[in-house]
């Protein structure tokens, strides 16, 4: 009998994949992935076995046509452990877990349902023995040699292997991914997505167009200049050390970005890196990285990577085959260039879901900076900080943590599960620096409601205001508007990236040309934005977050340090989210021991406050202790775990806006079956908002936001159908839906 992998278009099966063609293919593929990071074989055998389930008469007929359910993934873990020997049993119960996920997802051990590891392992599966003629059965040579650098401890322990596991399950569905849209573009039924060139053949033209770059610069005078071109020159001579973990301490306009893209092009032409990926906190000021990077190393070599906008779901039925698992093939992040945020490298770290996990081997051996580091989620730091160190130990990563706010990560006596950072500086002297760069004063001024706040403002002729919540920005900028003042400008994520970015373009053309700019904006306008204020007002929020808030004032030192104010207030009509109350409480006690805010010694000091005062709540989900290893085996919590590391609690979901002609151009070729799922996302991505998903549900409810293409692309693209719901100044509104939803319908 033959046996097939993927059906084609022709009835007598010439053109449809041999089963045993599949099996090696995707096999050469993935060990071609692990080989640089040392698991060639694991990940060799894990692709030869993935789909030893469909030889099984029933799946051939379901390739026929045939509505029948077949589960095709739990054979190859079961072969794959009746097959090992010795010390490669426990090399392949972790391989196990990736070929039962390789379609639903990472499973966890034992969750009590017949999804888990240990019930699909009892199942019996029908399995012809002709796969014995067609496939090797020498399984041998698993485990890799770099796992006696493991640590001992037990928890350690078993989150290395948990992660070793990761990685082998990113090489085998990337494998599969790619070699399945091989098959369906031969047929002419997909178009292939793009293919990158590598980091290595790029890197001495991009060191040669940065030096170009940089040297524009070098004729420009003033004391702030000259103190940038010192701290690039000492960061890239730093380039030379030892790839691992690293600090960049720069207050805010010392040229971070610059010189973290500096030293990190040095650093992968000494060391062999593969790729830089920059993450960075909010999408605000993503297209802001991105286009600086384009603008040095070229626009074909940057991939802009943020919005999640595919979101494969756990599937017990395994339903999805053939092109269907195409529709889901997001990012590979086989970039030579990454920008990116927090949430899509770290949800992807942490992922058990299969269009998000196939980035993570290529994540390994990366240059990868943390713009800001200080804002990674208090709840979720020690996971974020242990798989940083799981890189940079075990996977060739060079990590920089970039703030100008360092956080107290560092492995200490009173923190002894910090990283190991001492001695690994590459800024000069953080302290002179910040000292150097102090341009703000920052001052408490109580209780401050909106209609105080916009008569400060309106004595002012430019001035930024943020406030913590998207309800207080569009009320207060309603009020301001209401008042007559002039140049109000409203900053929100209600506004898709595209649109933000514009607002921002003539946000810094008012500024420049002296024309009244009042900006009214959430946190997003905090984390390394480019603009330059006279004076700000914040509402209360951690130290963190204020001295963020200063550094959009000032920002080229020419005005005195006095004048520029940042004014800390209480709203009293809009109380603080809850992550936010505590950080107050440990910004206020800074007031009273420290008299400059802005100052290394009170952000060293503040952190370790909260640090201390959350103690076991810097692992609020209990992420860690999940990844057990001991005598009897694994037991890995792949999918809840997954479920639970979320660094936007509220789980928010996109619309995506097409009032620009770009997007609607998009939106219409969803409906063009061939073109890849990725690539469309990838373009719609700057044209999205983030709402709540009750929020969406209503929208969709009544009328208002519709799934385009779902026969295509089921539930994946949703689209903003009341172009009215969108207002430029504001964003989308989604609050009165229903009623406007009954009010259509009457007309």
């Amino acid at each position: 009998m033959a046996w097939y992998a993927h059906s084609g278009r022709d009835e007598a099966k010439g053109d449809w994949q041999a089963l045993s063609d599949h099996l090696v293919s995707v096999a050469t593929l993935a060990g071609e992935m692990g080989k640089p990071l040392g698991i060639e074989k694991a990940a060799f055998f894990a692709g030869l076995l993935h789909d030893l389930g469909k030889y099984n008469p029933d799946f051939q007929k379901r390739l026929e046509g045939r509505d029948i359910r077949v589960d095709h993934s739990t054979a190859g873990a079961q072969i794959l452990l009746e097959l090992a020997q010795g010390q490669d049993r426990m090399m392949a119960e972790i391989m196990a877990y990736a070929i039962l996920g390789h379609h639903a997802g990472l499973p966890d051990r034992m969750n009590g349902t017949d999804a888990s590891y240990d019930r699909r392992m009892e199942q019996r599966i029908r399995l012809d023995p002709g796969w014995k003629g067609e496939i090797s059965q020498a399984v041998a040579g698993l485990t890799p040699v770099f796992l006696k650098d493991f640590p001992r401890a037990s928890e350690e322990l078993g989150f290395s292997l948990a992660f070793l596991g990761r990685m082998i399950f990113s090489c085998l569905v990337d494998a599969d991914f790619k070699d399945t849209e091989q098959f369906y573009v031969a047929l002419g039924d997909v178009e292939a997505d793009r293919s990158w060139p590598t980091l290595e053949d790029l890197l001495d033209g991009f060191v040669d167009r940065f030096n170009t770059h940089m040297a524009g610069f070098t004729e420009r005078s003033g004391e702030l200049n000259a103190l940038r071109r010192d701290i690039l020159a000492h960061v890239r001579a730093k380039a030379t050390e030892k790839p691992g973990l690293f600090t960049l301490t720069v207050p805010t306009g010392g040229g971070k970005t610059l010189a973290s893209l500096g030293f990190a092009l040095d650093h992968a032409k000494m060391h062999g890196h593969s790729r830089i990926i920059y993450a960075i906190p909010f999408t605000s000021i993503i297209d802001q990285t991105a286009s600086i990077f384009r603008q040095i190393l070229g626009d074909a070599y940057v991939l802009e990577h943020h919005s999640a906008i595919i979101e494969d779901k756990f599937d017990p039925k395994e339903q999805r085959e053939q092109k269907n698992k195409l529709k889901l093939a997001m990012e590979d992040w086989a970039a030579p260039v990454v920008v990116t945020t927090n949430v899509q490298l770290f949800e992807s770290l942490y992922s058990a879901r299969t269009s998000r996990a196939r980035k993570v081997h290529n994540i390994a051996n990366s240059v990868i900076i943390l713009d800001e580091a200080q804002t990674l989620p208090r709840g979720l730091l020690r996971p974020a900080m242990r798989v940083l160190e799981e890189l940079a130990a075990h996977y060739g990563c060079t990590i920089v943590l970039c703030t100008a706010t360092q956080p107290a990560l560092g492995k200490r006596d009173d923190f002894p599960k910090g990283l190991p950072l001492a001695g690994r500086e590459l800024a000069p002297d953080p302290e002179q620096l910040a000292a150097r760069l102090a341009r703000t004063r920052i001052r408490h001024a109580g209780e401050v409601n909106n209609a105080a706040l916009l008569a400060a403002l309106g004595d002012e002729h430019q001035a930024l205001v943020i406030v913590n919540s998207r309800r207080h920005a569009l009320d207060l900028y309603k009020e301001a508007v209401a008042e007559g003042l002039d140049g109000v400008i409203h900053l929100t994520t209600r506004q898709y990236a595209a649109h933000r970015r514009r607002i921002l373009e003539d946000v810094r053309a008012r500024l420049k040309e002296g024309r009244p700019c009042r900006l009214i904006a959430t946190s997003l306008i905090e984390a390394g934005v480019d603009v330059d204020f006279p004076v700000a007002w914040r509402a209360e929020a951690g130290l963190d977050q204020i001295i963020q808030a200063a550094g959009r004032v000032n920002r080229e030192g020419k005005r005195a340090r006095g004048e520029s104010l940042v004014t800390v207030f209480v709203a009293p009509d809009y109380p603080p989210p809850a992550e936010i109350k505590g950080l107050i409480g440990d910004m206020k006690r800074m007031i009273d021991k420290h008299d400059d805010l802005t100052s290394l010694a009170a952000i060293e000091d503040y952190f370790r406050e909260v640090y201390w005062r959350l103690g076991e709540g810097l692992d609020a989900k209990k992420i860690l202790p999940r990844f057990q290893v001991s005598r009897h085996g694994t037991d890995f919590a792949y999918r809840s775990v997954s479920e639970d590391f979320r660094m936007i609690e509220s789980g928010l979901t996109p619309v995506i806006i097409p009032v620009d002609d770009e997007a609607k151009k998009v939106v219409d070729q969803l409906s063009i079956e061939s073109i890849p799922s990725g690539k469309l996302a990838r373009e719609l991505q700057s044209f999205t908002v983030q709402v709540p998903p009750k929020a969406r549900d209503i929208l969709i409810r009544n009328g208002h936001v519709a799934f385009k293409a779902p026969h295509l692309r089921g539930d994946q693209f949703a689209v903003l159908e009341t172009p009215s719901l969108y207002r430029p100044e504001v964003g989308l509104l989604w609050e009165d839906a229903e009623y406007l939803g009954a009010e259509n319908s009457v007309i």
